[in-house]
């Protein structure tokens, strides 16, 4: 047991290897969004009223509520599991790499704050404060799981910074309304019916302007979307006359895709008058929509220095008399 044990200590992970880890990272801040959203559509959100015990107990009663709550509790189990492995087994990866033990350590600091919110989120009674921040808080992890994984994929300055400056800053822009669509989302589901709590429980709700605000909230959320989806197409034009390389067209492809996909949904959500099985797959979704366009931003690339223009010596410089 002691020889084993020393094995795995001086044991080290290839960057292949790692690079498994830290997909799994991502993987598992898209599956907490997930279960939280479905959490907060069944009705769940209360199931357990106080945190991190249910009723006074480690274990949740058998009510269907109560249960499906805790059970979102425990999926945060194997995700800092595997945030905190992302973490240590950067030290043990060979050869060993600054940055990503840096980025590493958002993820379980990243879990962390989230079980902090969640809690403060349990005991704010779901205010809509609470919730829009605990869902902002689940996309900043997406996006350090992302740059993990994708800095894992690659040596520093292994590839070369682009020229092409309007692709760079057309593609930053579509991620900047990416984040700005999820924040008008967030909105839209605070003011919506699916409070996150069960029938009876009373939940502050975002309301600027009676039942009008809901409407307002869905409607201008659709307008950022539309705009979000016109500009991914844009810049997928743009990459293509350009010539960009296949990474970058293939994400931006898979962003329009994923963006046509998300209109369709939300246009029947919409129509349906927001059931809770369509809005888990729209807040489902969006998650993996923020991740694709976070990957975008990343495959672009950064923008290289200007070039400043070389002097001409004094004496050539001179203007004959």
């Amino acid at each position: 047991m002691a020889r084993r044990l020393s094995s795995l200590r001086e044991r080290r992970l290839t960057p292949s290897q790692y690079v498994r880890v830290a997909d799994l990272g991502v993987g598992a801040f898209v599956l907490i969004v997930m279960t939280g959203a479905a959490v907060r559509l069944s009705g769940s959100g209360l199931g357990c009223p106080n945190w991190p015990r249910c009723f006074g107990r480690v274990y949740p009663p058998v009510q269907s509520h109560a249960l499906v709550e805790f059970s979102n509790r425990m999926v945060t189990v194997p995700v800092c599991i595997i945030a905190f492995a992302a973490y240590l087994l950067a030290f043990r990866r060979e050869p060993y790499r600054r940055d990503l033990v840096w980025l590493s350590s958002l993820l379980p600091l990243g879990v962390l704050a989230q079980a902090v919110l969640g809690g403060l989120t349990v005991r704010g009674a779901l205010d809509y404060g609470w919730v829009m921040g605990h869902f902002g808080l689940s996309m900043l992890c997406i996006v350090a799981a992302a740059a993990l994984a994708w800095r894992a994929r690659r040596e520093p300055g292994a590839r070369p910074a682009t020229e092409d400056r309007q692709l760079v800053w057309l593609v930053r822009g579509v991620c900047g309304l990416g984040a700005l669509t999820l924040f008008a989302g967030t909105a839209a589901t605070a003011a919506g019916p699916h409070a996150g709590g069960s029938p009876g429980q009373r939940i502050n709700r975002l309301d600027f302007d009676g039942r009008a605000t809901m409407d307002f909230v869905i409607h201008r959320h659709a307008e950022i979307g539309f705009a979000f989806g016109v500009a991914a197409l844009a810049a997928y034009w743009l990459a293509g006359r350009r010539g960009a390389s296949p990474g970058v067209r293939g994400t931006l492809r898979t962003l329009c895709l994923l963006l046509a996909a998300q209109g369709a949904v939300g246009m029947i959500q919409y129509q349906s008058h927001l059931p809770s099985e369509i809005v888990w797959v729209h807040v489902s979704l969006a998650a993996v929509t923020w991740l694709v366009a976070v990957w975008a931003a990343a495959a672009v690339g950064r923008v290289a220095p200007a070039r400043v223009p070389e002097e001409r010596p004094a004496e050539l410089a001179r203007v004959p008399a």
